[in-house]
């Protein structure tokens, strides 16, 4: 890749450089002062990266604007490359030999892998939750069709089986990970839900996060979002509009679902008149652990991008 005009390859000793990793050397002072910092480092790497690399994985997904899951506090930059003896070797960087080669697309001016391919390398390593919110990502940008997801599905490459597994689980319809992640818990929990249902009252309409199938009641994750001034405001006309009609409107934020998770489910179970059983919480419980929004599932991960044995 060409080198861009603010990085250097080699040994730089000017305090106006910084080091983006061995050899590879940015200035600390953008020169195009509108660039995100991000988006100056991955530019860096191109310095050390063959001319045909994209990135992909996660550096991907995050470049196509996707949501990304609660990941380690480092995380490498991933790219993919044809070339097998030109691969860089350098701490921060993973890059892998592309299999199945496809043009690579531009995102802010960077070379992206294609969407079937960023999912089928992170479905190696993520777990199945994790997985799910980047498919939905993914499928609600209109990134991916189902087209392109079957043809790499009817392969047998690594991570084929993951992928196929959270494509099933998956939906075009969500508009945030933790609305995934909503989502799933009622679905862990045997409790059937409709994402993005339209609510209609007379000549009023309005779109619910999630509705329990059969009921009146409506299932929603209130975030950091729902507490700017705009969509606040949407919210107070969107709460008047319910007031009048036969539903009802619950939200539930992360901690209902991390650690409350049990009196969420006591709730939900209240709600729909069922009889309570704690043990509809056990497939949740090991999803969660196995992703990303627990530590042991964020320490997994780490410890397979650094190459660390377990419990190191």
């Amino acid at each position: 890749m060409p080198m861009d005009h603010d990085v250097v390859r080699g040994n730089v000793r000017d305090p106006d450089y910084f080091r983006v990793s061995h050899g590879l050397f940015q200035t600390r002072i953008p020169l195009d002062h509108g660039e995100p910092e991000e988006l100056r480092r991955l530019r860096a790497w191109l310095a050390v990266l063959p001319d045909d690399a994209r990135f992909t994985h996660v550096t991907g997904a995050g470049l196509r604007g996707w949501w990304l899951p609660e990941l380690p506090d480092i995380v490498p930059v991933f790219a993919a490359t044809n070339q097998l003896d030109q691969r860089p070797r350098r701490p921060g960087l993973q890059v892998s030999r592309l299999t199945h080669v496809t043009m690579p697309e531009q995102r802010a001016g960077l070379p992206v892998d294609s969407a079937p391919e960023i999912l089928l390398r992170a479905a190696r390593d993520l777990a199945h939750l994790d997985l799910v919110i980047l498919t939905d990502a993914a499928r609600r940008r209109r990134d991916v069709t189902t087209a392109e997801i079957t043809g790499v599905m009817a392969t047998s490459r690594p991570g084929v089986v993951a992928l196929r597994r959270a494509w099933e689980a998956s939906t075009d319809k969500s508009d945030s990970a933790w609305e995934t992640c909503l989502r799933l818990f009622h679905e862990a929990i045997d409790v059937p839900v409709r994402p993005q249902a339209p609510l209609t009252d007379g000549e009023q309409h309005a779109l619910a996060d999630l509705l329990i199938v059969g009921t009146p009641f409506v299932q929603e994750y209130d975030g950091a979002v729902h507490r700017q001034k705009r969509q606040h405001h949407r919210d107070l006309r969107r709460e008047r509009f319910l007031a009048g009609t036969p539903y009802e409107r619950r939200g539930y934020t992360k901690g209902d679902l991390l650690i409350r998770d049990l009196e969420t489910l006591k709730e939900i179970d209240r709600l729909i008149g069922r009889a309570h059983d704690p043990r509809r919480l056990r497939t949740w419980r090991l999803m969660v652990a196995a992703s990303c929004l627990s530590q042991a599932g964020r320490d997994r991960v780490s410890n397979r991008w650094l190459g660390r044995p377990p419990g190191v």
